[in-house]
């Protein structure tokens, strides 16, 4: 009796690694590595220069930022780029030699501004883009 349960209970745990696997394929999918070479804000936490993952979640409605110091959390939705974008986009606007974060762009899909308490001070024209693109 006690080999006839042992079968049934190691195809479950199997089948549960298979999926662990699966997921895990997923999420590595979806993530891309960006060199940021300068310090920069977000809100009112600084950043410093260095490699930052950007990362989507399984479902697509959120992006996370991850970096040497802290990560980031936002929610992502259609924005103006292309529905075949592929293109990975920390976007900044500068003043002087300060930088602050002020959207993230995962593909198609991309967050809100995010340096809304700052936008009327800063001018549109000065920005700055760090890109990359999903399977580089």
């Amino acid at each position: 009796m006690q080999n006839k349960l042992r079968f049934p209970l190691r195809i479950l745990g199997m089948a549960s690694l298979v999926v662990a696997a699966m997921a895990f394929t997923a999420n590595a999918a979806h993530a891309v590595t960006l060199n940021v070479p300068f310090a920069f804000t977000v809100g009112n936490k600084v950043c410093p220069a260095g490699l930052y993952s950007v990362r989507s979640d399984r479902l697509g409605d959120t992006v996370q930022l991850t970096g040497p110091s802290q990560g980031f959390n936002w929610v992502i939705h259609p924005g103006d780029p292309a529905p075949t974008d592929s293109r990975v986009i920390l976007r900044f606007d500068t003043d002087g030699s300060q930088y602050t974060l002020r959207s993230v762009q995962f593909g198609p899909l991309i967050t809100s501004r995010l340096d809304k308490k700052t936008r009327e001070s800063i001018s549109a024209s000065n920005g700055v883009a760090v890109t990359g693109g999903m399977g580089q």
